[in-house]
């Protein structure tokens, strides 16, 4: 039997969803607002134990219409799945869509763009059962101390732990292949601390095990597929267990922001 999302059929979340910040709030020129918002990624049924909050959306992330998605959605699903979590979390983003250049502090600060935010993590903390709240990177641990010094927030007393992006090695080592083994220990070892430290605020995680925590590089198993009922029905597999399927395209900035190539991977398509 296949599993999938049913998507935003119950309150609090139909109504975030019907009532979301367009192209007023956030600005045309840092945001690519012509592929539309992208909410979440995971359980909005209660029985969500862990909150992650990642950055923006990608290109992925526009195709299949949840967050986290590509590699680093992987990487994160290898994160929870180290401490025993497999289906028991949710994931919001710091932005609502994907960051278009770089985030100018006035909008890192805009009340519009935290107002909505705030209102997905009242709504989650309300309704989920969450025991740990983890930040992916700076961004995300930001937005994460704007929401501590809510009144609302008050209502919560949830341990966040801040982790290094799971992309960080990639984009800190431009390219350089020592750096990118180098940014990589330095990551892992920081998730290793961040494991260990969830292991013992997560109570009720999806399975009980040791933790077994990351060597100095990636390792088989490290990085984990995206399982089905993250997602819409009929999602083809291909594009939840592989990565880089989804790529801007075209010869300028404008040609790429407009366009992204969609590739089936080799071996998908028997020869016929």
């Amino acid at each position: 039997m296949r599993l999938f999302d049913p998507g935003y059929v119950e309150e609090p979340f139909k109504s975030l969803c019907q009532d979301y910040p367009d192209a007023t709030v956030y600005p045309i020129e840092n945001f690519r607002v012509e592929w539309g918002p992208i909410f979440h990624r995971g359980r909005l049924d209660g029985s969500a134990r862990v909150l992650l909050i990642g950055q923006d959306p990608a290109q992925n992330e526009a195709v299949v219409r949840r967050i986290l998605v590509g590699e680093a959605g992987q990487r994160t699903q290898g994160f929870l799945a180290k401490l025993g979590i497999d289906r028991s979390y949710v994931m919001i983003n710091t932005f609502l869509y994907s960051v278009y250049g770089n985030v100018p502090a006035k909008i890192k600060k805009s009340a519009a763009i935290a107002d909505y935010r705030h209102r997905w993590l009242k709504a989650l903390l309300t309704t989920q059962a969450i025991e740990a709240v983890v930040t992916l990177g700076s961004l995300a641990n930001e937005a994460w101390q704007v929401w501590q010094a809510t009144p609302d927030s008050q209502d919560f007393a949830i341990p966040q732990v801040p982790i290094t992006h799971p992309t960080r090695p990639e984009s800190a080592s431009d390219g350089d292949p020592q750096k990118l083994r180098e940014e990589t220990k330095t990551m892992l070892n920081q998730w290793n601390t961040a494991l260990q430290t969830l292991h013992a605020a997560i109570n009720h995680p999806d399975r009980e095990q040791p933790l077994n925590l990351y060597g100095d590089s990636w390792q088989p198993g490290d990085k984990v597929a995206i399982p089905d009922i993250d997602f819409p029905p009929g999602l083809p597999a291909w594009m939840r267990e592989t990565d880089n399927w989804a790529r801007r395209s075209g010869k300028n900035l404008l040609a790429k922001r407009r366009n992204i190539t969609i590739t089936v991977p080799k071996g998908v398509v028997p020869k016929l």
